[in-house]
């Protein structure tokens, strides 16, 4: 479950891309910190930005991290170039209609692998672990509004570091789409009715 699952959120990613309608919340705050940062790497930006995520995971629940977190830092970024070179051969040309199939299927099956990961506890993603912490740590919310709240402050992260790098609006709104907030509200209760109706019971049948 849990490499399925992480394999499967990268060529969900993959999806994203292809639709062209805005990325994930996490990506479009990664985005926004390589506007202002230009000099450095996306992937030195990705390794630095996830290594702070990993001391917090460490320092509050050292039981968020596992196989699936080390899978998640060192292979999904190869994944999520492959599909989605894998999906420019296969669809070279893509209409309205297939970005917005992409879009949807990229939401719905990525909350499907997102769950599968979960559920399996063997470790997840360091993003994904600062809103599993909090819903632990304040019980008062369940974990898909701790979701959206995280993934909202990723998308005003993103613009916000957008405008005050400057000259930056256009490629914000290539970057900020209708897909970013679809993400953004729903990833958090579609995970949510995934771990219930389909990673809790298929742990229960191993």
């Amino acid at each position: 479950m849990t490499v399925i699952g992480v394999f499967g959120v990268g060529v969900c990613v993959g999806m994203f891309r292809m639709s062209a309608l805005g990325v994930d919340p996490f990506q479009t705050m990664m985005s926004g910190i390589n506007k202002v940062f230009p000099a450095l790497s996306f992937g030195m930006l990705n390794m630095v930005i996830n290594g702070i995520l990993l001391l917090f995971a460490l320092v509050m629940d050292r039981r968020k991290i596992g196989i699936g977190t080390v899978i998640n830092l060192f292979f999904l970024g190869y994944v999520i170039d492959y599909s989605h070179q894998g999906f420019l051969v296969l669809f070279p040309s893509v209409t309205l209609l297939g970005r917005v199939l992409f879009l949807t299927g990229g939401v719905i099956v990525m909350c499907m692998m997102i769950a599968l990961y979960f559920t399996a506890n063997m470790g997840v993603s360091t993003y994904d672990a600062v809103a599993l912490i909090l819903t632990e740590r304040n019980r008062r919310l369940p974990f898909k509004y701790w979701r959206i709240i995280t993934d909202s402050i990723c998308i005003g992260i993103g613009v916000g570091l957008f405008l005050w790098a400057g000259n930056g609006f256009g490629e914000m709104t290539m970057i900020v789409g209708i897909g970013t907030l679809i993400a953004a509200f729903f990833m958090g209760p579609l995970i949510t009715f995934f771990n219930k109706r389909l990673a809790e019971p298929m742990l229960r049948v191993r």
